[in-house]
């Protein structure tokens, strides 16, 4: 298999000569409005970013430490580091100190690019602990209003170490690029694809954080080869949400450098991302699924509010939506299919209601769905999904409005994306198919191949496969087999058409003391379809039934108790009360449950009201997932409680 393998520096030089007048980012300006940067001028700001690291004694094989969260910096930074040969270390802004000691340390990083005073004092406080660090990087000058200023800051490093700002670096790179460019060239032109691109240490959810080495073309080769699952043009914008320290963004931003459009940097909060909505008018988004159930619950509470023949008819349209994906999907042959379905039957038994719910659908597609779909500025084509499962009502609901949404899979350790549904023909309570020239495979416990419809544990194999975890062969060799297979740890079930449903994780399951193995991400999942249901999280290893603790959604409870006059005004009183303990033992009631397919042992027994907020950096990994083995030690007492 002869593939034109290339470095992402390499890349971008590529695209700016195949579309020398497109856009590659647009950045906000002082005034909140987005300015655009066009491929040769990315090309250009590169080189200067890598000249001015030069001045600075960063170069080749360098381990840069780079925390911050999404920004057009951030890309300047990596690809300039990228150009020289040197690779970063990126983390986000929740990060808490002794966490990032232990990555800058673990890296013995010599430089650190920081995105503000707050994050760059989180290292400073405990400066002997991070005895190689010379150079400290700001993105961001201090304001007006800061506490320390930048000679109060100086004062305070280790003796030998420098305080430089970025755009220090770019206008230094801009004086010297001249001295440089022919050095910087021919460093990209004779850089390896399977060279290091970047470090990326594991959010932690299971403990200690590994560093996940991702070479170039661990990148690009699904860059350049996801054309058979979504199709981007030049011309097309992405909507950037989500941290870029994380692969999945990350490697969404080389997917649209890889094919000539562009990225416009907005934040996952709701008026800042609708607003940014309408000014760029995007036509992809990647995003986690808690901003997909954040915009679903936003619509949900402003038409309720309504009320009367508005929240009716919304209702019913989302039922006849619903009900007409679920006959086309049939029709089409877009169903899962784990049993060997039958086409034939499937298209005479949906064709008839199929075509008896076409007018009503497009009825509700002009009175209801074509304003939420305005909502996204008019050219929406797909957003995709992925850091964790889309719930199936988020899935349904959107797919009922017009909005198609494309679940994938990954893991940092492939880079991340190992499938993603296709645009064409997505297959809902899926993953899709793996990406081309990838390979999975589902084995039960003796290692053995298991056929489609059968549960076991998803092993893959392709090309965006991690280097190794650095300085850990060991651990590498644990999760990589002979013949290049990688256990991912999660549970799956291939389908008859090679579509992939995961089913949980492998390490997550319970064992309860009548031996019963219960998967909780599924009942997990179903929980948090309520309203008013937040987060849960399933417990009771070695007990004799299982028992969940429950974080409320807090605005809903609270309109709710307005509703059926319970004051609101403690929200942990609230909370706590007997009143919104009865609603919650029935929304658990309701929704985990045989009727849902729920087996006995798999339904909650007992429950315990959480009213604090879970937290990124606490209970949940950058990536919203439960971090169980803090949850299990921060809330010890109540999990105890819940089998006494």
């Amino acid at each position: 298999m002869e593939l034109n393998k290339r470095t992402i520096p390499q890349q971008l030089m590529i695209s700016a000569d195949t579309w020398p007048s497109a856009v590659a980012q647009y950045s906000k300006d002082d005034k909140g409005d987005f300015q655009p940067t066009t491929y040769p001028q990315l090309v250009e700001e590169m080189y200067i970013a890598a000249a001015g690291f030069l001045e600075h004694g960063i170069g080749r094989d360098d381990l840069v430490g780079l925390i911050s969260e999404n920004r057009k910096e951030w890309l300047l930074a990596d690809l300039g580091l990228q150009a020289l040969g040197a690779a970063d270390v990126p983390r986000g802004n929740d990060t808490m100190p002794g966490e990032l000691i232990y990555i800058l340390n673990t890296v013995e990083a010599r430089s650190s690019i920081f995105e503000n005073i707050t994050q760059l004092k989180k290292v400073l406080d405990r400066k002997k602990e991070v005895p190689h660090l010379k150079n400290w990087i700001l993105f961001d000058e201090p304001g007006e209003d800061a506490k320390e200023s930048l000679p109060d800051i100086e004062s305070q490093l280790p003796r030998g170490s420098s305080l430089i700002l970025f755009s220090s670096i770019m206008e230094s790179g801009k004086e010297h690029l001249s001295r440089h460019r022919e050095a910087i060239k021919s460093n990209i032109d004779s850089a390896k694809p399977e060279e290091l691109a970047t470090i990326i240490f594991t959010s932690g959810t299971t403990g200690e954080p590994k560093g996940v080495m991702i070479s170039h073309w661990n990148f690009l080769v699904q860059a350049l080869y996801i054309d058979n699952k979504i199709d981007i043009s030049a011309g097309d914008t992405w909507l950037c949400v989500l941290p870029v320290w994380h692969s999945f963004e990350r490697v969404m931003q080389y997917i649209s450098i890889a094919n000539g459009s562009a990225l416009a940097y907005s934040k996952p909060v709701g008026p800042i991302m609708l607003a940014d909505f309408a000014k760029v008018r995007p036509t992809w988004m990647a995003s986690v699924p808690r901003i997909w159930e954040s915009l679903q619950a936003g619509i949900y509470k402003n038409l309720r509010a309504k009320g009367g023949a508005s929240w009716a008819l919304f209702r019913f349209f989302v039922a006849v939506g619903g009900a007409y994906k679920y006959q086309e999907a049939k029709l089409r042959g877009w169903l899962p299919n784990f049993k060997k379905r039958s086409r034939i039957l499937d298209v005479v038994t949906a064709f008839i209601p199929w075509l008896l719910l076409l007018p009503l659908q497009a009825l509700g597609s002009v009175l209801v769905f074509s304003k939420i779909r305005a909502k996204l500025g008019g050219r929406f084509v797909a957003g995709i999904s992925g850091g964790g499962a889309l719930p199936a009502h988020i899935d349904k609901f959107f797919s009922a409005a017009g909005i198609l949404l494309l679940e994938g899979y990954g893991l940092t350790e492939t880079s991340p994306v190992i499938s993603v549904r296709t645009q064409w023909s997505p297959v809902q309570g899926t993953i899709g198919s793996p990406l081309r020239y990838t390979e999975a495979q589902v084995r039960d416990e003796n290692g053995k191949v298991l056929p489609p419809g059968h549960k076991g544990v998803l092993w893959v194999r392709g090309m965006q496969r991690m280097i190794g975890y650095y300085k850990r062969p060991d651990l590498t060799e644990q999760m990589i087999d002979g013949e290049n297979w990688l256990n991912t740890g999660d549970l799956a079930e291939m389908t008859h058409n090679g579509e992939i449903a995961i089913r949980g994780r492998a390490k997550d399951t319970v064992v309860l003391l009548g031996g019963e193995n219960i998967e909780p991400t599924p009942i997990e999942a179903k929980l948090r379809s309520s309203s008013y249901i937040d987060f849960a999280v399933v417990v009771g290893q070695d007990q004799k039934y299982l028992g969940a603790l429950i974080v409320p959604n807090r605005d809903n409870v609270i309109e709710w108790a307005g509703e059926q006059g319970i004051p609101g005004d403690d929200w942990e009183t609230l909370a706590t009360s007997d009143a919104v303990r009865s609603l919650l033992k029935f929304e658990i009631a309701e929704t985990v449950n045989s009727k849902n397919g729920f087996r006995t042992w798999e339904q909650i027994s007992r429950f315990t009201v959480l009213p604090g907020s879970f937290e990124v950096g606490k209970e949940l990994s950058g990536k919203q997932d439960l971090k169980r083995h803090y949850i299990s030690d921060a809330y010890a007492k109540e999990i105890r409680e819940l089998f006494e």
